[in-house]
């Protein structure tokens, strides 16, 4: 089965491992989804939830030893405004925006250990509506780091389907990518997810299974997942897959890791696709 898919010459995996939340055990856990095959791996420039060096120090460690080369790895990082981060800042918070994001980029080279990203997003808009004058300029900072040849590729993250359709409609380089909170609520995300099908951008979601506790233990999962011998989680990773969806899954178990890559080995019947959507809609 195919295992990447190619947005504006990028080639995406179709699993992407993200590293938040991990703290002192970033290198031993980014190091064990190498080993269990993941090769698309989300980070941010941003302490707060992110350790980014833990992150390169374990990409490091694996191109060293020429177990891997550059170019099978997917490498995404962040811009993240000042109200995300906490006192550990990568960047001169009095500077200009634009001056913040290139030095937010610098360092996240410098944590990675490479000279190019393949995808550098803006972690999210500065308000909850509408794109604002700073968002203008990260974005179009974003831009310059791409034509700089730092970047391969830019998107953004905690996106509403308004906010990304202004972009869309202004922007000189459009989003290759957006990333979101998948399946929170009903059809909290559909009118993005749209969006980004017309406009040929990959949709990245993330807590798939985290935000949806009541549809992993639903009697009509249990079934297809019986019937296919596999776990729910799994068939969810699949169904998000087969949707179009590039999920992020940040597991720190081994066992689910392998449980996570195999989701490529398996399909769901258009019947089963239809059960597991309603549960998820």
């Amino acid at each position: 089965m195919p295992r990447d898919r190619e947005v504006q010459g990028v080639r995406v995996p179709d699993l992407i491992y993200g590293t938040a939340w991990k703290e002192d055990a970033t290198e031993r856990l980014t190091s064990a989804a190498l080993g269990a095959g993941f090769r698309g791996f989300d980070t941010a420039n941003q302490r707060k939830h992110y350790h980014e060096e833990g992150v390169g120090r374990a990409l490091r460690s694996a191109l060293a030893s020429r177990a891997l080369k550059r170019e099978e790895l997917f490498v995404q990082t962040k811009f993240t405004f000042r109200d995300g981060q906490d006192h550990r800042m990568p960047y001169d918070p009095r500077a200009p925006i634009a001056k913040q994001v290139e030095q937010s980029m610098a360092s996240s080279l410098d944590h990675l250990g490479i000279e190019q990203v393949d995808a550098y997003l803006l972690h999210g808009p500065s308000r909850r509506e509408g794109i604002g004058r700073d968002d203008w300029e990260a974005w179009r900072a974003l831009e310059a780091e791409q034509r700089a040849g730092r970047t391969r590729a830019i998107g953004i993250s905690n996106v509403s389907a308004g906010q990304l359709e202004e972009i869309c409609a202004r922007a000189s380089v459009m989003p290759a990518y957006v990333q979101n909170r998948t399946f929170a609520r009903p059809r909290a995300d559909a009118a993005a997810r749209n969006l980004c099908g017309r406009r040929g951008i990959l949709y990245q979601g993330f807590s798939l299974l985290t935000a949806n506790p009541a549809a992993l233990r639903h009697p009509s999962l249990a079934r297809i997942a019986q019937a296919l011998a596999k776990t729910p989680e799994q068939v969810v990773l699949r169904y998000a897959v087969q949707a179009g969806i590039v999920p992020l899954t940040g597991t720190t178990s081994r066992r689910h890791m392998a449980d996570d890559i195999a989701v490529r080995e398996f399909s769901l019947s258009d019947a089963q696709a239809a059960a597991v959507g309603q549960l998820l809609a």
